[in-house]
């Protein structure tokens, strides 16, 4: 790419720029969203060396997880995504078939949700980073918050957890080896799911609560409880994902406490009363781990857990 004007012609081959909740989209100082429904907004940033790497990551990975990981978190809202902005930080050492594949993979994402591109920002940068925010309209019963669990609440997840940080251990360790030996997690880091059909699914089921799980169970749990409730949790190591248990098991760590410390999930943690969970039930991948205490804390197999989560300053 010679210049900002080819950026913008790639980027428009690959985005549509109509969209129902779009009034005046692309090519001037703002987007104006529209549809008379109130809007939430969630934004992330995915910065080369911090969120990923060129060694394991194909341009088109980067393209698709920069978006997927903010579409988790309108997921976890119950709602469901309609636009985004984005911002490139745009280092020289990239070609024009990079960007291609780039845009493709995210593209496909967006299509795939019926979102559209709204608008954003080119830069010139040393290294890689996107900084993608994004807009989505509610459910059928709102939006699903945090902080809105009662004691006796059941407490369920969707989706693996500990397998996105088995990919990312295990391409760190082995590079791109790890594609052949732990396919389901190097799949789960470099390529998440997000579920926003399985969050709108719940939604209309009546669940109180969701969160995704992006910087692993133990540290997100607190955060979904809030500060005056904790939780009680039965996990078995043979619910686990077996590339989980697997890599556990070569590391010498339990399974069960490994997979609890592991980010980038991007699950669905969710609380669901128990007088109302028969419709949550039978939503596919539906996995009941606990129930919410009275007491702050976490107990997980009847011992006192307190190994802190992921931390984005610390680790």
């Amino acid at each position: 790419m010679k210049s900002e004007a080819q950026f913008l012609e790639l980027i428009d081959t690959h985005f549509k720029g109509h969209h129902d909740f779009v009034a005046l989209g692309r090519g001037d100082d703002c987007a104006v969203l529209t549809g008379g429904k109130d809007l939430c907004v969630s934004s992330d940033l995915f910065l080369e060396d911090v969120h990923f790497r060129h060694e394991y990551f194909s341009a088109a990975d980067i393209g698709y997880k920069a978006l997927a990981v903010n579409v988790s978190d309108i997921a976890a809202m119950g709602a469901k995504p309609v636009a985004f902005t984005m911002d490139l930080m745009i280092p020289s050492n990239l070609d024009d078939e990079f960007w291609n594949d780039f845009f493709k993979s995210m593209s496909m994402l967006a299509r795939q949700n019926d979102m559209v591109l709204a608008g954003g920002d080119l830069s010139k940068a040393d290294k890689l980073g996107i900084s993608i925010s994004i807009f989505g309209v509610a459910g059928s019963t709102g939006f699903l918050k945090r902080q809105n669990c009662a004691y006796g609440d059941i407490l369920f997840t969707i989706g693996d957890i500990g397998l996105a940080r088995t990919g990312l251990m295990a391409l760190e360790a082995t590079g791109t080896k790890a594609r052949e030996a732990l396919p389901a997690a190097v799949l789960a880091h470099l390529r998440p799911k997000p579920k926003v059909m399985i969050g709108t699914l719940l939604n209309a089921a009546g669940v109180k609560g969701l969160m995704d799980v992006s910087d692993g169970l133990a540290r997100d749990l607190p955060r979904f409880l809030g500060p005056e409730l904790g939780a009680d949790l039965t996990i078995e190591t043979k619910t686990l994902n077996s590339n989980v248990i697997t890599f556990a098991q070569t590391i010498d760590v339990d399974p069960v406490e490994f997979a609890l410390l592991g980010g980038e999930d991007y699950a669905l943690l969710g609380a669901v009363s128990p007088f109302e969970a028969g419709k949550a039930e039978s939503v596919p991948g539906f996995t009941r781990i606990g129930t919410v205490t009275k007491e702050p804390g976490l107990t997980v197999n009847g011992k006192t857990f307190t190994t802190p989560g992921f931390d984005h300053f610390n680790d």
